[in-house]
């Protein structure tokens, strides 16, 4: 578990991903937590389906680099948002980040607080070298995100902006 100011950023395991894929609120009755109105998008259904399920399922693997980080504002007892890593570190030490926040809780800095979380958590890891993500090039609150927690653009293509963060630096 991470603690930021206003969040909790809390590792799910594959029991508590599969009450998430349901959006019957079952998950945050077993945490004991306000309901939402979270709804899970074509891309993060695939993901759960082809990445994050098979690999938390996979005990030989480290499941907190592959799980689902849900975020919970700690003065409303709600699930605001969620982040993940996409696997171990490779043999460079990178790791890549995707996020989301839910429609009633953007445009707030909580992705900016959640992302700050992770990179907090990946500094204390000696296998952790850089994060890299890729946002939209229409999603500009997205990589504001990676901005403001100094991630630099290192490339791009027709659809996306890639970023890194080079945790020694930080």
């Amino acid at each position: 578990m991470i603690e930021t100011k206003r969040l909790i950023l809390k590792p799910l395991t594959y029991e508590q991903l599969v009450k998430y894929t349901k959006c019957d609120n079952s998950l945050e009755e077993e945490l004991n937590l306000n309901k939402t109105s979270r709804k899970i998008s074509p891309e993060l259904k695939e993901a759960f389906e082809e990445t994050i399920l098979p690999n938390v399922a996979d005990k030989s693997k480290n499941y907190l680099y592959s799980t689902l980080w849900t975020a919970i504002l700690k003065t409303e007892n709600k699930m605001v948002g969620d982040i993940c890593m996409v696997g171990e570190p490779n043999s460079e030490g990178e790791i890549e980040i995707g996020y989301g926040t839910y429609d009633e809780f953007q445009n707030k800095g909580f992705m900016t607080e959640i992302v700050g979380g992770i990179i907090e958590l990946a500094k204390n890891q000696s296998n952790v070298k850089t994060i890299i993500a890729s946002t939209n090039k229409t999603n500009i609150a997205s990589f504001k995100v990676l901005q403001k927690n100094r991630f630099i653009k290192i490339g791009e293509n027709e659809t996306l902006f890639n970023w890194k963060l080079d945790i020694n630096n930080f």
